[in-house]
């Protein structure tokens, strides 16, 4: 799960960590990768097309998900709630492991790959 903010001229450093490993993250075996933001679903589905993400970002407008699982989150005048900077590993519903805080934000994908490999 990535969380992505405005004003990041679109691909974040997180998320483009993300899409530059995806392939080796799927050949470790990585189901699905999503990203996480608190805008709307057209402005996800417009950045993720704009920057050519391999994989969907999911928006949790109303704070729905954010709120159930107590995700870290801020205010921004203006923009309202947004999510800090996390990586989830989720298996079959059960978080495993929880990567946060996220520093700097273009070394999470190599971290996530690191406990992979070292998991298996």
């Amino acid at each position: 799960m990535l969380s992505t903010r405005p004003g990041a001229r679109g691909c974040t450093p997180q998320s483009c960590a993300f899409q530059d490993r995806a392939k080796e993250l799927y050949d470790l075996g990585i189901d699905h990768i999503f990203g996480l933001s608190t805008q709307d679903t057209g402005y996800q589905k417009e950045a993720a097309t704009r920057s050519h993400l391999p994989f969907p970002v999911l928006s949790d407008e109303k704070l729905a998900l954010t709120n159930a699982m107590n995700l870290p989150k801020f205010e921004v005048d203006g923009v309202g709630t947004l999510l800090k900077r996390m990586v989830l590993l989720i298996d079959n519903g059960t978080i495993v492991k929880v990567f946060y805080p996220v520093f700097p934000p273009d070394g999470s994908a190599q971290a996530v790959l690191d406990y992979l490999r070292q998991e298996r």
